[in-house]
């Protein structure tokens, strides 16, 4: 199955291996949250599927972020979810509570949303390639997917904080070391390996699964209560006037493409800042 971002395909009737794709950069944007919420719904339907892989063939990017152009009167327009949340929070809490496993395979660099939908899985692997970041205090917005809540479980206090107030990259290194992802794969073996993990979990009984992610996910996970007032912050942070030369001085050099500061986001937020005169 193929949709305009998500491509499925199906190893076998326990084990879907997805690939994102939108863009020079795999962007996250109002598509994305549509899409994604018709794959969830497909995997909710699906009795017999018990892992899932989440990649992209980006080897630069595997979700870069949030689509800074996106229609901001789309996105506050969309109907709540499953949750009664705004769709984009509904996602990220829907694909966490998944009666399955789900494991993100990461290779290029996640950032604000593509960190978050990182977050979001049960599992991250990452090669030496990946890059994961919350840059958003960086241009002058709250994160607005639930980073908070959930990288505070993660990693605890002090360093969630050093992760979102830093506003810098993680190489994949740092963040196994702190456990934002659970471990670093040479890119040459990340593939297969992730692979016979995933095929591993597939023979296993899909209620035995279930019922064991339940419980780790009862201690773990945050309360759905803890999502709608972060999206709400983002939603009043993000775009304020005095942002607006920081994120136009961005785009001037390159950001959203494939090249410029796409590359070294972490840092360059603060250079551009220095030059705007943040």
């Amino acid at each position: 199955m193929t949709t305009e971002q998500f491509s499925i395909d199906i190893v076998s009737q326990a084990y879907w291996r997805v690939t994102f794709s939108n863009g020079p950069v795999n962007l996250i944007d109002p598509d994305t949250i549509e899409e994604l919420a018709g794959l969830l719904d497909r995997v909710a339907a699906d009795a017999e599927l018990r892992v899932i892989v989440f990649r992209s063939d980006n080897r630069e990017f595997f979700m870069a972020h949030w689509d800074l152009l996106a229609d901001k009167s789309r996105v506050a327009a969309m109907q709540p979810g499953p949750t009664g949340l705004h769709p984009y929070v509904d996602n990220m809490i829907r694909l966490s509570k998944l009666p399955i496993a789900t494991i993100c395979l990461l290779r290029g660099r996640a950032r604000g949303a593509g960190s978050e939908f990182a977050l979001a899985t049960d599992m991250r692997f990452a090669s030496e390639r990946a890059i994961l970041g919350q840059f958003e205090v960086g241009i002058g917005a709250v994160p607005g997917g639930g980073p908070m809540a959930r990288l505070a479980r993660l990693v605890g206090r002090g360093r969630a904080l050093e992760i979102l107030l830093g506003a810098d990259d993680f190489d994949a290194a740092r963040a196994a070391d702190y456990g934002y992802v659970n471990r670093v794969i040479p890119d040459a073996d990340i593939e297969a390996e992730v692979d016979a993990f995933a095929r591993r979990i597939a023979q296993f009984d899909r209620i035995a699964i279930a019922r064991t992610k339940q419980f780790v996910d009862g201690p773990t996970l945050p309360d759905d209560a803890e999502f709608a007032p972060a999206l709400a912050a983002f939603f009043e942070t993000s775009g304020r006037p005095g942002s607006k030369p920081l994120i136009h001085s961005l785009f001037e050099r390159g950001l959203q493409q494939a090249e410029g500061v796409e590359l070294d986001l972490g840092r360059q937020v603060v250079a551009t800042a220095d030059d705007s005169g943040h």
